[in-house]
């Protein structure tokens, strides 16, 4: 199941096409095409532009990689799926079987992590790319159902990996009738027959997580990239944020704060710690601005790796009239604007507000009990 662009006169293709300044070009269609056929040149620069999107993501490994457009964008980033990898290596797994590998990053990691990695793709296309990707690790793809194939491969004593398809002619979608393999296959895969893991995006529904579950939201440098839904042994049901690369990590327990008037500090819960309802469990002696929005506050300094810390400078309406005279009189060139919970765009917001200087300052737009504040903050 080779790629025509992993060897040959299809590689060849390929190193041209990358070696083109835009791939996406006019010119450089009609170059690769005096050399090779249409179809062949199409691709590689087809390829050519992929690995350049997929730097972002793969850093210079994607030099090396092949892609789809739906797969780049699916495929975890390699730092998650390394420690998802490893996450399954310290349960005791020597053999998996990855559903649905797409280009086949995960079933790299985990190969990479020394487990034996079946990798099932249904489109063909698709798995001769993770083919490609996967070729040297001992990795085997097959090209199958995944719901056709689940009962030949998991067998006692073998993991599974899903990250269903979440996509439709219109986009990401959150209807499970839409997922693929199917939603009720996927939960299956959960029912404690084997170590198991489910990937979802990081907006999942929580009446969608089983019961008896781990739900984990992992955030990667800051941002939030996908739920995990795992089996594990001995594992029981929890909702837990994970964060990497730190590998800090908190089990949220729904515990709910009082709410009072802003202190010295306001602190910025990770957006895997909101969804893990852990943002009672980071901070002890924290309260919250607004009963609904997870904004922290303490009147000591805190150091916690599940959010960001700011000192409050200065306080202030939120009247657009009231901030542009404070921008203008302090000579506010660089503006970052933080806010949740309130109906404003910052970005559409900063340029009414018109900043021009050679200082820089941070405000925090939020709901408090005394409403709307804006405060103006350093981050410690």
């Amino acid at each position: 199941m080779r790629h025509p662009l992993s060897a040959g006169q299809g590689a060849a293709a390929l190193t041209a096409a990358m070696a083109e300044d835009d791939p996406d070009s006019l010119a450089a269609g009609a170059r690769l095409r005096r050399d090779f056929p249409a179809e062949l040149a199409a691709a590689a620069l087809s390829q050519a532009s992929l690995r350049r999107r997929a730097r972002a993501k793969f850093g210079e490994a994607a030099g090396e990689m092949l892609f789809t457009p739906d797969g780049l964008e699916q495929a975890s980033r390699p730092e998650v799926a390394a420690w998802r990898a490893r996450r399954f290596a310290e349960a005791g797994v020597s053999r998996i079987v990855d559903l649905g590998c797409g280009i086949g990053a995960d079933a790299l990691a985990l190969a990479h992590a020394g487990l034996g990695v079946v990798a099932v793709e249904r489109d063909p296309a698709t798995a001769a790319v993770a083919s490609a990707n996967l070729e040297g690790t001992g990795a085997t793809v097959v090209v199958a159902d995944a719901t056709e194939a689940a009962s030949d491969l998991l067998g006692p004593g073998t993991a599974v990996f899903c990250d269903p398809a979440r996509r439709t002619g219109r986009g990401r979608s959150w209807r499970v009738e839409d997922f693929s393999p199917p939603w009720s296959f996927v939960c299956g895969l959960l029912d404690g027959r084997h170590v198991a893991c489910v990937k979802l995006g990081p907006g999942l529904p929580r009446e969608l997580v089983p019961d008896d579950v781990e739900a984990c939201w992992v955030s990667h440098r800051g941002d939030v990239v996908e739920a995990g839904l795992w089996r594990l042994p001995g594992g029981t049901a929890a909702s837990v944020a994970e964060l990497l690369p730190s590998g800090d990590r908190v089990e949220g327990t729904g515990r709910r704060l009082p709410v009072a008037a802003p202190g010295r500090y306001i602190l910025e819960p990770d957006g895997a710690v909101i969804r893990a309802r852990a943002v009672g469990d980071i901070v002890p002696g924290a309260w919250l601005l607004d009963a609904e929005v997870a904004y922290l506050s303490t009147d000591e300094p805190v150091v916690t790796p599940f959010a960001s810390v700011f000192e409050v400078l200065e306080t202030m309406d939120t009247n657009e009239r009231t901030l542009r005279t404070w921008v203008r009189e302090h000579h506010i060139g660089t503006l970052e604007i933080k806010k949740r919970a309130l109906d404003l765009d910052p970005a559409a917001l900063r340029r009414r507000l018109r900043p021009a200087g050679p200082h820089q300052a941070t405000l925090i737009l939020a709901r408090t009990v005394h409403g709307a504040r804006a405060f103006v903050v350093r981050r410690v």
